[in-house]
């Protein structure tokens, strides 16, 4: 009798827990968006610029790429012209993507979490926070620093960024490390946030000479002086002038690059998949089925239905790309 009690009780409780679960139901809803887009197969990974197809190929924020990624091998970035990808075990891969018969292969024995290139130098950040610089044309090891291994992270991981001759790792732990590439020597560290789990940096860019990144929890604007604001990030874009953040709160914000804010407004339990700047308009992706489309001043916004597939979603210029379709801005 008193199993049978236990069991009703749990279910009343998993039913009460589902019901109350809220979803963005938006009260005025225009006409739904028309313009979509099949893709030659389906989206099984992305990377913060890049998606990976079923079928192997690549495919950019623009366009899909005459490359081929091998079956056993992830998806890392795009950098310098290169396509680079690797397999669990470090086996890295280059390929370059305006003549696919280039190709450089590196085996660094332990997993990639990012991986850039400019020239001759390729930056490499490990699973495990250790950063590397190498040499393409040697394979030769030039300079490498352990940073603190990370218990959890956030899957979208930025990968190592050049300014001349200084390369950013945008760690795991949510820092910045400096390296000189020439002098082959760490420079400065700096702190964007210390939450213990699911702190690496997801977000990086440099605005108006000042270094803009972002964990899950903060966001950082540093020129000569570090300014950081607290809120929970779904997605940024940039829009040459201000940047624009989603919350997990469903909040759309507009921030100078010394993040004060412009404006913001809510959509009450919106969970938006991905933003892009697109003529003079903020475009949010919603996961219930809608398309927002904002003024940049955030003053007014119109909804539309829209064909939201489950699965990974990438960003593009001027189009979202989801599942094994693409919904068009223009």
């Amino acid at each position: 009798m008193k199993s049978l009690l236990l069991g009703t009780l749990i279910t009343l409780l998993c039913l009460s827990g589902c019901s109350s679960k809220k979803v963005f139901e938006p009260q005025d809803v225009e006409k739904s968006w028309e313009n979509y887009g099949d893709l030659d197969s389906s989206i099984v990974d992305i990377t913060s610029d890049l998606a990976l197809l079923k079928n192997r190929k690549v495919l950019s924020k623009k366009e899909l790429l005459d490359v081929e990624i091998a079956p056993s091998f992830r998806l890392i970035g795009s950098s310098d012209g290169w396509i680079i990808s690797a397999d669990m075990d470090g086996n890295v891969t280059l390929d370059f993507i305006a003549d696919s018969s280039l190709q450089e292969k590196f085996q660094l024995k332990k997993t990639i979490a990012g991986a850039s290139v400019q020239n001759d130098i390729l930056a490499v950040l490990f699973a495990d926070n250790e950063m590397a610089l190498y040499s393409i044309s040697t394979k030769e090891l030039l300079f490498k620093e352990q940073g603190h291994p990370p218990l959890i992270v956030d899957s979208r991981i930025v990968s190592p960024y050049f300014m001349n001759d200084l390369v950013l790792f945008l760690t795991l732990d949510g820092k910045i490390v400096i390296v000189n590439s020439s002098l082959k020597k760490k420079l400065r560290t700096i702190i964007v946030s210390s939450e213990e789990h699911f702190n690496n940096i997801i977000y990086f860019n440099v605005v108006e000479e000042k270094l803009i990144a972002a964990t899950g929890h903060t966001l950082l604007s540093m020129a000569q002086k570090e300014i950081r604001v607290n809120h929970e990030i779904r997605s940024i874009v940039y829009d040459g002038s201000n940047i624009f953040i989603a919350t997990k709160q469903g909040e759309i914000i507009s921030l100078t690059p010394d993040l004060q804010v412009n404006a913001k407004v809510k959509f009450p339990f919106a969970h938006f998949l991905g933003l892009i700047h697109h003529k003079e308009k903020i475009y949010a992706l919603e996961k219930e089925g809608y398309l927002l489309e904002l003024s940049k001043d955030l003053l007014s916004y119109e909804v539309y239905e829209a064909d939201v597939e489950k699965g990974y979603v990438l960003s593009g210029d001027t189009v979202f790309y989801m599942d094994d379709e693409y919904l068009s801005l223009e």
